[in-house]
């Protein structure tokens, strides 16, 4: 009895201090727009969205470790409204600025450019792109710097890596 007791707790230590990728994505349901007010209702700073698809690795990884990580749900959920976007998807969508798209691989491939996964794109409260990073990034800390050059406002007067590198020295 006390081993089945031992391995519960164990477990459960394991299961509380990551919590599973799906935790980190608010639920979605085709429309941008109404995501935008919604952000702006909950007091968020903007909107984050992880394009992707099935079949990329990089995607995959990011999802199976950073994106389960408690600190960063925890600090991704106080400030954005947090989305992943099929690149190939067949349903319709609207976008941020209420233009209906008939799929959300046309809203991907010819609004935001995105052809590679993973792209994340966090937008303002006026729904405008204002920071992307392409590829996935190489750490859990690289992804959190990531949200903070948002929030922060730095992206407005120098590029992610020279963020990166003053608030690494």
């Amino acid at each position: 009895m006390r081993n089945i007791k031992v391995l519960l707790a164990a477990w459960l230590l394991c299961f509380s201090s990551q919590a599973w990728s799906a935790d980190f994505f608010d639920l979605f349901f085709g429309d941008f727009e109404e995501e935008l007010i919604a952000a702006r209702d909950e007091g968020k700073q903007g909107v984050f969205v992880f394009f992707e698809m099935d079949d990329c690795p990089f995607c995959q990884r990011m999802q199976e470790t950073i994106l389960r990580e408690a600190d960063v749900i925890a600090y991704f959920q106080q400030h954005f409204k947090n989305h992943h976007f099929n690149i190939l998807s067949s349903t319709s969508v609207i976008d941020f600025d209420g233009k209906e798209f008939e799929t959300g691989k046309e809203m991907a491939e010819k609004k935001y450019r995105v052809r590679a996964t993973p792209v994340m794109i966090f937008f303002d409260l006026e729904g405008r792109p204002v920071v992307r990073f392409t590829g996935p990034t190489t750490s859990k800390e690289e992804f959190l710097l990531l949200g903070e050059f948002f929030v922060s406002g730095s992206y407005k007067t120098m590029p992610f890596t020279r963020y990166k590198r003053t608030r690494s020295q």
